[in-house]
């Protein structure tokens, strides 16, 4: 796996470029200096932990034959910033499902998903709290 960064403009911001040429923009807040052109490096954690136990959940409710129509994730974490470095301390996903699915399958998939599959989920735990939720839109 190979990323590499280069310094776009002002003092912070960069644009990161991915092994297959794909590309995302990254600042620091404005308090400091950024100028809010692209996601913050916090953010894009929290963008990885979306994106992986996203995948996941796919994966697994796919390999158990439910019918999954639409899936949309929530991410809200909290930060200790009295302590330096500011780490997560708490972090809420919430999964808005979309099908005919049986939720004990939604259950295991998602208990699959964290305590086995997402590895953002296994690096990020190690420091905060992972809280999941879900629904299921039955269409």
């Amino acid at each position: 796996m190979n990323i590499n960064l280069i310094r776009k403009s002002g003092k912070f911001n960069f644009e990161a470029v991915n092994e297959s040429g794909f590309t995302v923009e990254l600042d620091a807040k404005v308090a400091i200096g950024g100028e809010g052109k692209g996601f913050r490096p916090m953010e894009m954690l929290l963008v990885g932990l979306g994106g992986c136990s996203g995948i996941d959940m796919v994966n697994v409710l796919t390999k158990q034959k439910e019918p999954l129509e639409d899936i949309k994730i929530a991410i809200n974490a909290t930060r200790k910033d009295e302590e330096m470095p500011p780490i997560f301390d708490e972090i809420e996903i919430h999964f808005d499902l979309s099908g005919d699915l049986n939720p004990a399958k939604v259950e295991r998939a998602l208990a699959m998903t964290f305590d086995k599959y997402c590895s953002v989920s296994n690096i990020l735990g190690r420091s905060a709290k992972i809280n999941f939720t879900y629904n299921i839109n039955k269409v």
